[in-house]
């Protein structure tokens, strides 16, 4: 996989300081200015060469183009274009890749994170609930939720304590038109059972309550590893 990425710098100007007086009273003058200011931007492009010839063109006349419309609008500006080279087939976005490759701080801090949670999973000996990363993880192994379970577990898990009645699970999960058969309030059961089916031993986590609905509690062995900003539905 092939991909590019172009940054535009500006030239360089040299400040010197002139002697004008003796030098008991000639100011300090600065080479570098003493706050930051910006010299130019970088933009990440996430592109294989395969996408851009299904899009009539190629990474070398995107660069080409880019450097054209920043030398219409500063002539003087300096560019310099990178390709980020992956192994082929190699698995995540496009621009996540791109930006990895070239050493982006942000998603190398953010690839960092990735890395440490998933060494705290395999050191994690029972549940985990990522609701920010939409998965289950069963002593160390990702458990095959479908998407709607995960949805039926995670809603669950963010009113922890709370009784929800089926008729509520239906009605915030499940809409007409969607692909999947909406349930009633005596199939949504199969679909709890299901899920409980995958927890396995920790089937328990999902209880029921006997004539309303289902509830969430939390046990010891359970973390639950929220999204990095608050969800509207946890209360």
């Amino acid at each position: 996989m092939s991909l590019a990425a172009v940054q535009t710098t500006r030239p360089t100007r040299q400040l010197t300081a002139v002697e004008d007086a003796p030098r008991a009273a000639t100011p300090h003058v600065r080479a570098v200015p003493a706050g930051p200011e910006a010299r130019g931007f970088v933009l990440y492009v996430g592109l294989d060469e395969a996408k851009a010839a299904a899009a009539g063109t190629s990474l070398g006349e995107i660069v080409e183009a880019i450097k054209a419309l920043t030398a219409q609008f500063a002539p003087e500006a300096e560019t310099h274009a990178a390709v980020a080279l992956a192994p082929r087939g190699a698995g995540g976005r496009d621009l996540d890749v791109v930006r990895l490759a070239l050493q982006d701080p942000s998603a190398l801090a953010a690839h960092r994170d990735e890395v440490d949670e998933e060494e705290q999973d395999r050191a994690h000996a029972g549940v985990v609930v990522d609701i920010s990363r939409k998965r289950l993880v069963l002593d160390n192994e990702a458990a095959p939720l479908t998407y709607k379970e995960f949805e039926l577990l995670q809603y669950l898990v963010l009113r922890e304590g709370r009784t929800i009645e089926r008729a509520e699970l239906i009605s915030s999960l499940w809409r007409a038109g969607d692909d999947e058969e909406v349930p009633n309030e005596r199939t949504i059961d199969v679909h709890v059972r299901r899920l409980r089916a995958k927890l396995g031993r920790y089937e328990d986590i999902v209880r029921t309550v006997r004539g309303v609905g289902y509830r969430f509690d939390r046990h010891a062995d359970v973390s639950i590893r929220y999204a990095s900003t608050p969800s509207p539905d946890l209360f």
